[in-house]
């Protein structure tokens, strides 16, 4: 049932996929893709990765405007006013009036000193800003990784179709050879019956491992955002050879330098430092603030009744200009400025965790790693020396077999 579910699963991907634009299964057959084509069109399409992208160019928009705080305020302001009804006069009676005026300003505020808060303000975007750049090479590093993985794991599963493949022709010569035996009356049927079964099992094999490819390549062309996986297909690198008795590195040893160039852990080295400074952000709140302020302003006015100059002449009589300087000293802001601190510090303390945590999970990686390569490189050697002998095995077997002195079951295994 779960095969029957599994081939229903691949039957249903594959109509999908069926329905995705012609041209660009025309491009896919046109050449074969390389490793580092892969890696290159995923790094250029990739979704998270341009997500990540998008978060780099927030965090440089966040860093031009902590550094735009430092300039100048400009702000112009109209106003028009009308009034109606009983007023006050010149001579200390009311009386029913209608009065009016305009008034212009234009006004600018800069900021002299704030304890701090600019300067450590633009330096803490700065160091935002690097971290999400490092985090967007470990995000283009990652999709790079699986992409390598997805790359061998098609190279793997096809060698292992290749071998499917291998396995059908030897035991169709077979087939063929008990078959003529059991025409001429030397052999009986049930060997012929074991022969067939063999052909049938093989073919089963044959056509479970198809679909083992077909989901690794379906793998691989989702990573690089591909509507389809029809016609699409890898190079085969050629196999050089390697040494198999090379020395590894010891875990420490790979630790000690990928820490200083992996970038999850310099993003996390970035964000503390950035916490650090965002303490000293919010200790700015107990210092005091100077500002220097200045303004031009002018108006018009005129009652109904009473003469009045003319609107430019009063724009010019009335103008008035105004220079200032504020200081601005906090006393009691309702613990604002200490709460501020302490979730500062927190934050700072939660980061430092966080980078723990990180480092922890790139030795553990490493450690991983590592030991994965040394089995594989016990692995290697045994198979070297396993093959050999599996060969001359099979060759004995074969020859056994053909002459009747062996089982159908032996060749089978030795197959």
């Amino acid at each position: 049932m779960n095969r029957q579910n599994t081939i229903l699963h691949i039957i249903c991907i594959t109509a999908i996929y069926l329905c995705a634009s012609a041209t660009t299964s025309t491009i896919l057959a046109q050449e074969k893709w390389t490793l580092s084509k892969c890696i290159k069109y995923a790094i250029d399409n990739n979704i998270s990765i341009k997500q990540q992208e998008l978060n780099v160019e927030n965090y440089k928009n966040s860093l031009n405007s902590a550094k735009n705080t430092r300039l100048p305020s400009l702000n112009a302001s109209a106003n028009q006013n009308f009034n109606f009804g009983r007023g006050l006069t010149i001579d200390n009676t009311y009386a029913n009036r209608n009065t009016q005026s305009t008034s212009f300003n234009i006004g600018t505020d800069i900021p002299i000193y704030t304890g701090g808060q600019i300067s450590n303000t633009i330096k803490a975007r700065k160091l935002d800003l690097l971290a999400a750049i490092a985090d967007l090479q470990y995000s283009k590093e990652n999709i790079s990784i699986q992409i390598v993985s997805s790359y061998l794991e098609i190279l793997f599963q096809k060698d292992l179709l290749k071998v499917a493949a291998e396995q059908i022709q030897l035991s169709q010569m077979q087939e063929k050879r008990i078959q003529a035996l059991f025409n001429n009356g030397k052999i009986a049927e049930t060997n012929l019956a074991e022969i067939k079964a063999n052909v049938a099992n093989d073919q089963l094999a044959y056509v479970q491992q198809e679909n083992n490819y077909n989901l690794a390549v379906l793998t691989l062309t989702q990573l690089l955002e591909l509507p389809t996986p029809e016609n699409f297909e890898i190079e085969t690198p050629g196999i050089e050879d390697f040494a198999v008795d090379a020395t590894l590195p010891t875990p420490q040893q790979i630790y000690t330098e990928a820490s200083m160039c992996k970038p999850q852990i310099e993003a996390q080295n970035l964000r503390l430092k950035s916490a650090e400074r965002n303490i000293r952000i919010a200790r700015s709140g107990y210092y005091p603030n100077i500002n220097f302020g200045a303004g031009i302003n002018t108006n018009y006015y005129k009652t109904s009744g009473f003469p009045a100059a003319t609107f430019s002449d009063q724009m010019k009589d009335n103008l008035n200009k105004s220079l200032s300087f504020s200081l601005s000293i906090p006393i009691f802001n309702r613990f604002n400025t200490r709460n501020s601190i302490r979730t500062a510090k927190i934050q700072h303390n939660t980061q430092l965790l966080q980078l723990e945590e990180t480092r922890k999970t790139l030795y553990k990686e490493i450690q991983q790693a590592y030991y994965n390569a040394v089995a594989a490189q016990k692995q290697c050697k045994s198979s070297i020396i396993a093959e050999e002998a599996s060969e001359t095995s099979f060759n004995l077997m074969t020859a056994k077999y053909s002459n009747g002195k062996a089982t159908s079951t032996e060749y089978q295994e030795a197959k």
